[in-house]
């Protein structure tokens, strides 16, 4: 037999949790159709000795609901490994909606998810007002990579409600929501998602219409999926960003408790996301008990969690820097990077900004330092070290070197020609480790992401988490345990995709869809996140590149090798589940 393709000796991790093997995999028409011992010929034959061979990543957590309109191959998420990506999550999104709302879902995707305002404006082309004519449009478009959307809450309250959108819904606006939510799903949504955080507003202040909603309106829409009978629902409870302000510490309980009382109800797939805070990191274990219990009564929950911490990134080429405060420094900050770091580097300068009184501000910000602060604000350094050590902090350098913090702070942003970054963790680093996430990861009841792809585009690019997954929790780990790597990588792969029912994806077997990746994982490594002006408009974002990833197929095309894109466009609209394949 002539196959497309055979991928010759690799390492296969084939994204079920079974060991490592070594095996071909054999291709046809974008098909798997052998894993083993593979006979005969092919059009394209890749010696893949040395190499780990995996499923294509399934990230369930992104935000491209605007830049998958304009970008086929969703950078940077295509270079770390992504496939399939799933977005429409923490409530928001650009459909459905009327003619006379766009600005809005603008306003609220641009402060809530630090997508520039500007590029959303100019790159959407606004050719839907129902959630089924936003995934026609989506089909439409030529893709390297796979997406599926999730319907957001605020967006049916803004086309329902209108103006009301922030207020209580009457019976008739949850009927009709209900008629939205089912509508979507039968045009192929794969799911719906709730933002209750009081955390996330919009760039006007307000919060996300849907954030107060009564319980009535959730389990009315959550009974709409399940009459549909598809779709995840999934949540950004109260609660969950308390160490971004805006919520009171112990809301998530309530959360928790909704959540698990309508998961037992509806028996609809749901996730949550739960993050770690410092102020008490043991609060995980009591919802993780509540989930165990629920779906011991039949519930289908997962707490989503991350695999780093959950803050942000300062630096030269942030929207957060420690001196934007500061009046000389502010004269700068137009200058292209290479000239503000010459001028930085001016010994008169660095004086004159350090003796500098911060301007006043309405609002405390993370960038106005202080001493408590410094404990926690850690230099990334060449090895990008996404897990300092207390001793690694400002405040521990420059008490060993008797310096101010300060001083610290501004010599350090000048490291790699100014490229360096100085880490805030927010949430998930209680006790200044990783060893709280880790036992998250180690529960099956969690599911891998919030890596938020295409979103916070001015402090950080969490989007590479699925490298660190492998590279850090397989590979590199000192400060406690790692993960084993065919748990890694079936928490990328066949984990998620038999969460969101896409049973032709995830695993490397006969029948699945050809999407692969060929990785070199002794080379596996993230680059220093950059800013770069490629946005619509010319508008800015931090991106991060990877070493390590030899090929990404969809469909037995490559679509990225060796972190360069080529012009294959194999990838679609994913429409609601997707059976698994028998045989």
């Amino acid at each position: 037999m002539t196959y497309d393709l055979i991928i010759r000796g690799g390492t296969v991790v084939d994204g079920t949790g079974s060991p490592p093997m070594t095996a071909d995999v054999a291709v046809l028409d974008g098909v798997i159709v052998d894993v083993g011992r593979v006979d005969g010929g092919a059009k394209r034959t890749i010696d893949a000795d040395g190499l780990t061979v995996t499923p294509g990543f399934v990230d369930v957590h992104t935000h491209f609901d605007g830049q998958a309109t304009w970008d086929p191959h969703l950078t940077p998420s295509c270079w770390h490994g992504v496939t399939t990506a799933i977005m429409g999550n923490c409530g928001i999104g650009f459909a459905p909606v009327r003619p006379d709302r766009h600005e809005w879902l603008v306003d609220l995707m641009e402060g809530v998810e630090d997508i520039p305002g500007s590029a959303l404006a100019e790159g959407i082309t606004w050719e839907w007002e129902s959630f089924g004519e936003y995934l026609d449009a989506l089909a439409r478009m030529p893709r390297a990579v796979d997406v599926g959307a999730q319907i957001p809450h605020a967006a049916v309250r803004g086309f329902v409600m209108g103006d009301r959108a922030q207020g209580s819904a009457t019976a008739a606006d949850i009927e009709a929501m209900s008629r939205i939510v089912g509508d979507g799903l039968r045009a192929g949504a794969v799911g719906m998602s709730f933002g209750r955080t009081a955390g996330h507003r919009s760039a006007s202040g307000e919060p996300v219409p849907g954030t107060y909603s009564e319980e009535a309106e959730l389990a009315a829409l959550m009974a709409a999926m399940a009459d549909v009978g598809s779709g995840v629902l999934q949540v950004v409870p109260a609660g969950v960003g308390g160490a971004m302000g805006g919520d009171q510490r112990h809301s998530i309980d309530a959360e928790i408790a909704w959540i698990t009382r309508l998961g037992r109800r509806y028996r609809i797939p749901l996730t949550f996301l739960a993050m770690v805070n410092e102020q008490d990191p043991h609060d995980w274990r009591s919802w993780f008990a509540a989930v165990h219990e629920a779906n011991a009564d039949g519930a289908v929950i997962r707490p989503q969690v991350a695999c780093r911490a959950f803050g942000m990134l300062m630096g030269h080429q942030s929207r957060m820097n420690p001196f934007r405060h500061r009046a000389t420094y502010r004269s700068l900050m137009d200058l292209p990077l290479r000239q503000r770091v010459e001028r930085l580097r001016d010994p008169a300068v660095r004086s004159r900004i350090l003796a500098e009184t911060p301007d006043p501000t309405p609002q405390p910000s993370a960038d106005q330092l202080n001493r408590h602060i410094f404990k926690r604000l850690y230099p990334l350094g060449a090895a990008l070290n996404y897990e300092p050590a207390p001793q690694d902090s400002v405040a521990a350098i420059a008490e060993r070197e008797g310096r101010d913090p300060w001083e610290v702070t501004y010599d350090v942003l000048l490291g790699a020609d100014g490229r360096e970054f100085l880490l805030l963790p927010l949430l998930n680093y209680a006790g200044n480790s990783y060893d709280h996430l880790h036992d998250m990861m180690s529960d099956p009841v969690s599911l891998q992401g919030l890596g938020d792809g295409g979103a916070h585009c001015g402090i950080i690019c969490d989007a590479s988490m699925t490298t660190y997954l492998l590279s850090h929790w397989v590979r590199d780990r000192t400060r406690g345990p790692g993960l084993p790597l065919e748990t890694a990588v079936h928490r990328l792969t066949g984990d998620p995709a038999r969460f969101y029912r896409l049973g032709d994806r995830g695993v490397l077997a006969p029948g699945r869809r050809a999407d692969i990746n060929l990785i070199d994982l002794e080379r596996l490594a993230l680059h220093y996140p950059e800013r770069v002006e490629d946005l619509p408009g010319g508008a800015g974002r931090l991106i991060q590149r990877s070493d390590g990833y030899v090929e990404t197929l969809v469909r037995g095309q490559t679509v990225v090798a060796e972190g360069e894109l080529t012009d294959a466009r194999p990838g679609g609209l994913v429409r609601g589940g997707r059976p698994t394949p028998v045989g």
